[in-house]
């Protein structure tokens, strides 16, 4: 596992795929003043990745084609060959339990999409090209080492709540750390709006990694169990925002950690950069992985932040 998990290794084997879905962020060091111009850079870029959000949880539902009416482009989204995630074709859920998790967090993303996109009004991107195919499998391959070789989050429940850990965490860390950036705090305003979706992803991100925690000894191949898959996507996803440690599994020092968070409890940040560079698996790239052709929008001054 640990020469499979090679950080910088990983980086040259897949600059294909992102191992998640991310929004902007920054960190707490950060010395940048606020500026009233970036509430509506923020909130796009953002916007992008409510988009593949909203994709992954309504096509693993069978509810893909609501994304059209709330603004998106259901068309735009690429699937596993034979998959439509539409009118009812999605997982084939053994639990009814998970099953309606899933639902409730499509219904959850479809509504940030909703609210973010009335919030920018006119100035509201479209939504880009999403890779919910081609991406995963590249991701499965490099976090199992070769082992998971046609990873698809719509096959089962298990894999399905795989695919959701690579989106749920970073979601948490960037929205923390783009408020501090956020100028309008009236009521209502976009910080309170930020915090209100950095709530529901948190939420979230608890729930998929309760019950991933809950099937940690279950083997997903013959040499990887639960907990494994998910330490290495969180490696993979550490790997490619820098030199500092952000990111951590299910289990920790043989404990249960179920909520991701420093030695102070607290939810980690990250800079506008780094979110950048896990959602396109290159330093420094402007598309690739999940965004195929890159996002929708100008985030040149996000990104130099």
């Amino acid at each position: 596992m640990s020469n499979a998990m090679n950080r910088r290794k990983f980086l040259g084997a897949a600059g294909a795929v992102t191992a998640t879905g991310l929004l902007a962020g920054c960190t707490p060091a950060m010395s940048a003043t606020p500026r009233p111009d970036l509430d509506a850079t923020i909130f796009n870029f953002a916007l992008n990745l409510e988009y593949l959000e909203a994709a992954f949880y309504l096509a693993a539902v069978g509810r893909l084609q609501e994304l059209d009416a709330a603004g998106g482009n259901s068309s735009k989204v690429i699937l596993p060959a034979g998959f439509t995630g539409k009118n009812g074709d999605g997982v084939k859920f053994a639990s009814a339990d998970v099953a309606a998790y899933a639902n409730e967090v499509a219904t959850d993303e479809l509504n940030h999409v909703k609210i973010i996109r009335k919030v920018l009004g006119s100035g509201a991107v479209a939504q880009p090209t999403l890779d919910l195919g081609p991406a995963f499998v590249a991701a499965g391959k490099a976090a199992s080492g070769g082992a998971i070789a046609n990873f698809n989050p719509f096959a089962n429940d298990l894999f399905f709540l795989h695919g959701a850990f690579i989106f749920e965490d970073v979601g948490v860390s960037a929205y923390k750390g783009a408020a501090r950036l956020l100028v309008d705090t009236s009521a209502g305003g976009n910080l309170e709006n930020a915090a209100g979706i950095l709530a529901v992803e948190a939420y979230h991100s608890g729930m998929i990694r309760t019950l991933l925690y809950q099937q940690r000894n279950t083997d997903v191949t013959p040499t990887l169990k639960v907990s494994d898959v998910v330490q290495a996507i969180s490696n993979l996803r550490d790997s490619v925002d820098g030199a500092s440690d952000m990111d951590q599994g299910i289990v920790m020092n043989g404990m249960a950690n179920i909520v991701l968070a420093d030695a102070n409890g607290i939810a980690y940040s990250r800079t506008p950069r780094q979110v950048g560079n896990i959602v396109f698996l290159s330093e420094g790239a402007t598309k690739g992985g999940f965004y195929p052709e890159g996002l929708n929008g100008n985030f040149a001054a996000i990104l130099a932040l």
